[in-house]
């Protein structure tokens, strides 16, 4: 690949903040120190004083025919939906492909006013609305996005709470320097609550003034809400068409504290940790970097971790370094903080101005960096970092530079093995009872649960603060590393990363919460679970008690959330990133859960022949770079080659009935493992029972793979684990390769969410050439 082709250009952003409904007057704000932290007017609080937030008081309609997907409207794909349009606005007609877009979408939060609705009309014995519970999931606000731009690529969401903005830039710009798209909107939103608010009071976390980052007069953080998207696009293809960049994503660095739900580690190493992948990414170093647009919550805990991590990254330049904290004048935006503030990143270097941290400002001697305070300052550097840090110790940190500074290092693609593996399913822990489940007939309408012992993983004080989708992840990435040969905790435990896929995430904790919350009133808020209801959570716990300090993501990608795990893990292995990471994809049902899903009328029984039968399951994977796999003596138990995606972008939100989406997927991939169709010997369907979306993907295989020889449904039988499907699936097909004389030959394995997003793994057995 080609510097060209290497390096990823932000050509245009769009925002919607306390400050506007423009990233010109998010830019204007943050440059001139305009705190837009005031008291929230559109929600009914019930208690004095009322909350003060950066609250947006107007949300102009979205432009264009397809705006509205959901006949259910939720306020956080209305806050996103102008900053989309505004920041596609930047993209000419015609120079990109729908095939060729993708959308990327972080968000903390994602439909969670969706879920409150939902929940609290169970609550009155009420019927809710079917679109409710479309609306309350990463993805379903991802794939929104996607059908309102046409973009047929890649649609994924990240959720690695305050991080997931940064996050979601740094995956898209992979996307583009991996080939798997030629543009891709990258960004994060999430919006204001009752329930949020009444979280961060039970933390005890929020200022009664507007926050005051750096600074020793910080009393806690200001929450806000909006939205925030670039526009990425490969650098030759803007270049070719005049277009005039603002800046380039040069580098992004991602790592687990592995150390508290809430707080970060006191040293600030994690964070520094990202810092320095960051630079590592972009080719540079800490003398290139100018300015920080910090995390800055104006909490006592996180400023003081952050200026350490500063210093542990750039050393001596840290004494030159100019750092200021955006949430000072629109406050803590939370999955979308990442995003906005990569706008207001990218518009400093725009402009050749460093942004101040507004308010007033009183020296602390434990944060001893040059904060800005009060006033911008012009510069001339080339280089920025923006720091993000999240809810169990998620750290992303992203690189923007003038464009054309330099081209990312090139990375030789090195091979990805299987070392390690664990699944846990209703027929109990293990392969075995897991094809006895799979060769049996089709499983009965009713949910099915796993049984799973904590205990040798997870104390019991520690187990009672978590909920079974963080504790049967840490049993499970536990028990696939000791497959590796790796022990929980040790120094080789500690250099791996950590992807987390789930579909349906935390929606025990956010039950829990939400019960008291929507009964009682805010002061019934417990401060123990809230935490727990983030998606990210579960990778949090996993990486604390497994200790695993190394890249980490959670993806939430709806049923194909833990095919786009194993992909993730392997790009980041390929890249050089990490020479191990755990996967993890564990999904687990609730009565709620359950009753979304019956009234959007896919559940099996109920007088239905067809349609899915829900199961719970856990399924982790370890992925290891080949020669350091070769190095320990590890057993391999097969490799992933490579993987693709792509979207239907049907307005409707289902799958397109000739499955060109998922063909898109399956060829992609292939194209990702230098194989061709004919090499492809089984094809491991998603298939689970909904006839519409089966016969598309039978369709898509005839077409794409005529010469397979087999087609394997498995999850017919076994039941559909949400999310946790594209992992159990592989486990599957490396264990019937294993079992057979394979040759040349490679599987393929499908994973499809409900709305139209469509994910394909090749895999190979373990002595596949």
């Amino acid at each position: 690949m080609s510097d060209a082709t290497r390096r990823v250009r932000v050509v245009s952003v769009g925002a919607i903040t306390s400050l506007g409904d423009t990233a010109e007057q998010l830019w204007a704000g943050a440059r001139d120190a305009t705190v837009a932290i005031t008291p929230v007017r559109h929600l009914d609080w019930p208690l004095a004083p009322g909350p003060i937030a950066g609250e947006v008081d107007r949300i102009p309609a979205a432009p264009g025919r397809r705006s509205r997907v959901f006949d259910h409207a939720d306020r956080a794909l209305a806050l996103a939906l102008p900053s989309v349009a505004e920041a596609m606005a930047g993209l000419p007609a015609g120079l990109v492909a729908a095939e060729r877009l993708g959308v990327v979408l972080g968000t903390c939060n994602a439909g969670l006013l969706s879920a409150r609705a939902w929940l609290d009309a169970r609550r009155r014995g009420a019927c809710p609305h079917p679109e409710v519970a479309r609306t309350i999931t990463p993805q379903a606000l991802a794939e929104a996005v996607a059908v309102t731009v046409d973009a047929r690529g890649p649609v994924l969401a990240v959720n690695t709470a305050c991080a997931s903005g940064a996050n979601a830039i740094g995956l898209a710009a992979d996307l583009i320097r991996l080939g798997r798209a030629d543009a891709v909107l990258a960004g994060g939103v999430d919006a204001l609550s009752d329930v949020v608010i009444a979280g961060f009071s039970a933390l005890q976390s929020l200022a009664a003034e507007p926050a005051a980052p750096y600074s020793r007069a910080r009393a806690g953080l200001s929450l806000g809400e909006g939205s925030g998207w670039l526009l990425l696009l490969r650098a030759d293809l803007a270049d070719g068409a005049g277009l005039r960049a603002l800046a380039d994503v040069a580098g992004y660095g991602l790592s687990a504290d592995a150390y508290h739900p809430t707080a970060p580690r006191p040293d600030g190493s994690g964070a520094a940790e990202a810092m320095r992948g960051a630079m590592a990414d972009a080719g540079l170093t800490a003398v290139d970097i100018g300015y920080v647009n910090g995390h800055g919550t104006g909490t006592a805990k996180n400023d003081v971790a952050e200026t350490r991590a500063i210093r542990a990254a750039l050393g001596p330049a840290s004494d030159t370094v100019a750092v200021s904290s955006t949430k000072a004048v629109i406050g803590h935006l939370l999955g979308a903080a990442g995003a906005v503030e990569a706008v207001v990143t990218t518009l400093a270097l725009r402009d050749r101005t460093m942004p101040p941290t507004a308010g007033a400002y009183v020296p602390d001697p434990d944060c001893d960096l040059d904060y800005l305070p009060g006033r911008a300052r012009a510069w001339d550097g080339r280089a920025a970092v923006s720091n993000s840090m999240g809810f169990g110790g998620a750290n992303a940190a992203v690189v923007l530079t003038r464009p054309g500074l330099a081209a990312p290092p090139a990375h030789r693609r090195e091979p990805v093995v299987v070392t390690g593996l664990a699944v846990f399913s209703p027929a109990g822990e293990g392969m075995a009872p897991l094809l006895r489940l799979a060769g049996g007939g089709a499983p009965d309408a009713s949910p099915s649960t796993v049984a799973f012992d904590a205990d040798p993983f997870v104390d019991r004080r520690a187990r009672r603060r978590m909920d079974r989708l963080s504790a049967l992840s840490v049993v499970s990435a536990a028990t696939a590393l000791i497959t590796a040969g790796i022990g929980p905790g040790t120094a080789d435990a500690e250099r791996t990363g950590l992807i987390v896929g789930t579909g349906v995430g935390p929606a025990e904790s956010i039950e829990r919460f939400l019960g008291p919350v929507l009964a009682e009133g805010p002061r019934a808020a417990d401060p123990s679970v809230f935490p727990n209801t983030v998606y990210s959570q579960a990778a949090g716990q996993v990486a604390t008690h497994v200790g695993l300090r190394g890249p980490a993501s959670t993806v939430s990608v709806g049923h194909a959330s833990g095919a786009v795990a194993l992909g993730y893990a392997a790009d980041l292995i390929g890249a050089g990133r990490a020479d191990r990471v755990v996967v993890v994809a564990t999904d687990v049902l609730t009565d709620a859960v359950l009753d979304a899903y019956r009234r959007q009328g896919v559940l099996r029984g109920h007088r239905r022949v067809a349609g899915l039968a829900l199961i719970e399951a856990s399924v982790a994977i370890v992925l290891e770079r080949r020669e350091v796999a070769a190095r320990r003596a590890a057993t391999v138990f097969g490799e992933v080659r490579g993987w693709g995606a792509a979207h239907d972008a049907r307005s409707s939100g289902l799958w397109d009935p000739a499955g060109r989406g998922m063909e898109r997927a399956m060829l992609a991939a292939l194209r990702d493992a230098s194989t061709t169709p004919d090499a492809v010997g089984d094809v491991w369907l998603a298939a689970a029972g909904l006839p519409s979306a089966d016969e598309a993907e039978r369709a898509a295989v005839a077409r794409a793979l005529p010469a397979a020889q087999k087609c394997h449904a498995p999850k017919v039988a076994i039941g559909e684990p949400i999310g946790v499907g594209g992992a159990l699936l592989s486990l599957l097909a490396l264990d019937d390769l294993s079992r057979h004389e394979s040759g040349s030959r490679v599987s393929v394995v499908n994973s499809s969410s409900l709305g139209g997003s469509h994910v394909s793994l090749v895999v190979a057995g373990r002595g596949t050439e």
